[in-house]
């Protein structure tokens, strides 16, 4: 017997006294929501993924849209949601996958906490009028410094790591070519060129275009190993070792074959058309000596001068996981929250596993503390981070600096549809089709990208500034600037906080 259809997600209507016929609609839905009959623009609903490609496209405003205009009888505990998957899965015997972030309605951690700011007795400073130092050194840093004297000046003897300097706190996390397009990536390259700072390449290899910005590279090894050889490197500033995502703790990764292109191909170094599965382990790492040794294989092969980092996703011991890569020659720990983002994951592991990022840089940032090395290692935060205050309370919790990924995609364009699985992003930004990717100028994207760094770098300032703080280090860690609001009392002790009027 047929299951049959279920309600509709969406609803889009035309108000056909506004429209002109211009068919942007027809040309720009990808999902191929629309089609033209008897000169009558028809609409099948059914396809819709709320990308609001139409919408914004349409020059008359005449495309609406609703969402859930029929909905499932209410009940408590089995939602609209979770009636759909168990339909869907009766139907297919299929693990269900989904794109972006975590989409639960757990509590935002990062809403619930609040920021300190100067009043009569403590003054504070003005960014427009005083220097302001935001510039962030990532990497390795001496327990002690050793110096000699010679013929009356001082030398410095101990030998300094290699760290990168941002010129902001801010960075793009990983995000490879194959997962986002030629044209997106080359949009993020440009935007960290201008910006003094750095993105990260994923787990895909790089490909030529982005050399040129390569001095402003992080490139990554993940357990697929795909494309790395000692020329990619080479290449990068640094390099990042793949671990987890926080996306899909525990779990590989997945790459379709739909998506692996001639170009995707050549840089990856897999054959064309083929799934590109990135085992869940990587197969020579079952123990902190094994990441060690690797880490130290890489700086071997390297010449001992590119940093590299070790990326893990918050789970319940990340804090014992990151002092044990702490304790190795890694020069930063990324941690990534269960809220971070993704091309594709099982929607199961996206929406239960992991732990948020607020209480796993607070963790981290504390056993490193309490170990007494906390000031020799890096601590990148990322998952979930969506504006400049997420920033502050990170660096305020304890991060160093942090990755934005999501963020950086909406100011290309991305509406968070959450379908980039599909290949068939009609911004052009998760897919490989000609024709979507032109649709991103590189020139254009990376100005945008470029605004949303600057104005959170400003916004960062301003807020250090109400604060009575100059630099960036004085935030780091800094927890007496920050306040619980509305958390309960366990949730406190482990962000090690106090709560509002305390």
């Amino acid at each position: 017997m047929s299951l049959g259809s279920v309600p509709l997600k969406y609803k889009i209507s035309i108000d056909r006294d506004q429209c002109m016929k211009c068919m942007r609609c027809v040309d720009n839905c990808s999902y191929g929501v629309y089609r033209i009959e008897d000169d009558k623009i028809l609409i099948d609903s059914r396809k819709c993924t709320a990308c609001h490609r139409c919408i914004s496209m349409c020059p008359r405003d005449a495309i609406n849209l609703q969402e859930k205009p029929v909905d499932y009888r209410s009940h408590p505990l089995w939602t609209a949601e979770a009636r759909e998957d168990v339909i869907n899965q009766a139907r297919s015997g299929k693990i269900i996958l989904a794109g972006m972030g975590n989409a639960r309605d757990y509590p935002v951690i990062f809403d619930r906490l609040v920021l300190d700011a100067c009043q009569v007795t403590n003054p504070s400073i003005d960014p427009l009028r005083e220097p302001m130092e935001l510039r962030t050194y990532i990497g390795k840093k001496p327990a002690k410094l050793e110096f000699t004297k010679n013929n009356g000046d001082i030398d410095l003897t101990t030998k300094l790591a290699p760290n990168l300097k941002l010129d902001t706190p801010i960075m793009i996390g990983h995000m490879s070519y194959g997962a986002i397009s030629l044209n997106a990536q080359l949009s993020l390259a440009k935007a960290v060129a201008k910006t003094g700072t750095f993105m990260g390449t994923g787990e895909g290899g790089m490909h030529e275009a982005i050399y040129p910005y390569q001095d402003h590279t992080i490139v990554q090894i993940a357990s697929g190993r795909f494309g790395v050889d000692i020329d990619y490197l080479e290449r990068g500033a640094a390099i990042e070792i793949k671990v987890g995502q926080g996306a899909k703790p525990g779990i590989g990764g997945h790459l379709p074959g739909e998506k692996v292109c001639a170009d995707v191909s050549c840089t990856r170094m897999i054959p064309l058309g083929s799934d590109a599965i990135s085992p869940a382990p990587h197969h020579d790492i079952y123990s902190i000596e094994d990441l060690a040794q690797l880490v130290r294989s890489l700086k071997e092969a390297t010449n001992w001068e590119k940093p590299v980092f070790v990326k893990i996703a918050a789970v319940h011991n990340v804090a014992a996981i990151a002092a044990g890569i702490a304790r190795s020659d890694a020069d930063a720990v990324v941690v990534d929250g269960f809220k971070g983002g993704t091309g594709a994951a099982p929607k199961v592991f996206r929406d239960n596993v992991g732990i948020p990022i607020e209480a796993a840089i607070a963790a981290v940032d504390e056993k490193l503390n309490d170990q007494g090395i906390r000031n020799e290692v890096s601590l990148i935060a990322s998952g979930g981070i969506r504006n400049s205050a997420d920033i502050t309370k990170s660096i305020a919790l304890g991060a160093d600096a942090v990755y934005i990924g999501t963020a950086s995609l909406i100011a290309l364009g991305c509406r968070v549809c959450g379908n980039c699985y599909r290949g068939l992003c009609p911004w052009g930004i998760a897919t490989q089709k000609p024709e979507l990717v032109n649709r991103i100028d590189p020139e254009i994207g990376a100005e945008h990208v470029a605004n949303l760094i600057k104005a959170w770098t400003l916004e960062i300032s301003e807020l250090m500034g109400a604060a009575g703080l100059n630099s960036i280090e004085s935030l780091r860690g800094n927890r007496e600037r920050l306040r619980g609001y509305m958390l309960d009392q366990g949730l406190l002790d482990v962000l090690k906080i106090e709560s509002v009027g305390a």
